[in-house]
């Protein structure tokens, strides 16, 4: 077994202004950190035993790590009982430590936001599966986004988990207005707000403010968990494309606060997908979608930002970081449940400067 400190899970959580975790993992110059989404917990789900396989130092749960889908906490807590029951997912938490956060069926509601009404008694079902310590920040106030620091090899890694759930105002439902274009072949739920509509909301103001304060903060590498996608086009179903006023603000945070190294992994979506996101004045976004750990989707929305994909087949992710390069690198994959790497970009940390 891998040795590693976990400062969350012994309650060494820090509030205030100050990162608020600390994970002391990894050896040398090297860092592996595993990631995935959409997870049934009736499946058997193999693919966490060839994650475990691959010897990853944290595995980042990106949301729909159950399917809830119930207003009753006895039913949610009975589910996430059958997920702690599996073998493989046994066998992975031994090993490997893991951060998680949530998207809409764990949350409680098919693509639920701020006005699901039991998000505070789901919120204290998830934080006790995931180990969450009592009197941490995280329990102490609305939602469950929070960051975390890895210090390795004179270099410093923030990871940022969102909470794209807590603080969303509604959707607005789709009444065809891109009936017209041909890439839409399928029945789409929601529209992208407007440019006068902006009073809508993915994060909300204190997932804001915080967020800044985040950024702030100095580190080479900064890993974005979003359990929807950033870097896609509008496809007509949940994504940061129906917030669009929304996704550049988060443009805009990072090329105000000179935020460098800042990489999106999601999920959601049901396949595997690495987007790339141009944007005036400001390095490329790629966002590596990590969605199928025992889900799968019939075919994947447009996407002009995709670089590589779409994979279809049960995966998960894995980034790997090797600070000893002068300018490291930062390998991004898909693997496969049959153990095959499907997707492969290097990229290097200047890259992710400005």
């Amino acid at each position: 077994m891998r040795t590693f400190i976990f400062a969350v899970m012994l309650g060494a959580a820090v509030s205030g202004s100050a990162q608020e975790q600390t994970l002391k993992i990894g050896q040398g110059t090297n860092l592996r950190i595993a990631f995935g989404s959409c997870g049934y917990q009736d499946h058997p789900q193999p693919v966490l035993a060839q994650a475990a396989a691959m010897n990853p130092d944290l595995f980042i749960y990106l949301g729909d790590n159950i399917y809830g889908d119930t207003d009753d906490m006895k039913v949610m807590r009975a589910k996430y009982a059958k997920l702690a029951a599996k073998p493989n997912f046994q066998a992975l938490k031994a090993k490997v430590p893991m951060v998680a956060t949530w998207d809409d069926h764990d949350y409680g509601r098919n693509d639920a936001g701020r006005h699901y009404p039991f998000k505070n008694e789901s919120k204290e079902i998830f934080l006790d599966f995931f180990g969450e310590p009592k009197g941490s920040v995280r329990r102490q106030r609305p939602g469950i986004y929070t960051s975390y620091t890895v210090q390795q090899a004179g270099k410093t890694l923030q990871i940022i988990v969102l909470d794209m759930r807590t603080f969303r105002d509604n959707l607005k439902p789709y009444k065809g207005e891109v009936k017209r274009d041909r890439r839409y072949f399928y029945d789409l739920d929601y529209a992208p707000y407007t440019a006068d509509e902006q009073d809508s909301t993915l994060l909300g103001a204190a997932q804001w403010a915080w967020l800044e304060e985040q950024f702030r903060h100095p580190a080479d590498l900064r890993l974005i968990a979003s359990s929807t996608q950033f870097g896609i086009e509008f496809n007509g179903y949940e994504a940061w494309a129906n917030f669009p006023h929304e996704r550049e603000r988060m443009l805009d945070l990072i090329r105000r606060t000179r935020a460098e190294g800042v990489l999106f992994i999601s999920g959601d979506v049901h396949y595997a997908e690495l987007s790339r996101l141009d944007a005036p004045v400001l390095y490329p976004i790629y966002d590596l979608t990590s969605s199928g750990l025992s889900s799968t989707w019939h075919f994947a929305t447009p996407n002009a930002q995709r670089l590589e994909g779409p994979i279809m087949e049960n995966h998960f992710g894995i980034i790997d970081l090797n600070w000893a390069d002068a300018d490291p690198s930062i390998t991004l994959e898909i693997w496969d449940v049959r153990g095959t790497r499907r997707i492969q970009r290097v990229l290097r940390l200047s890259e992710l400067r400005f």
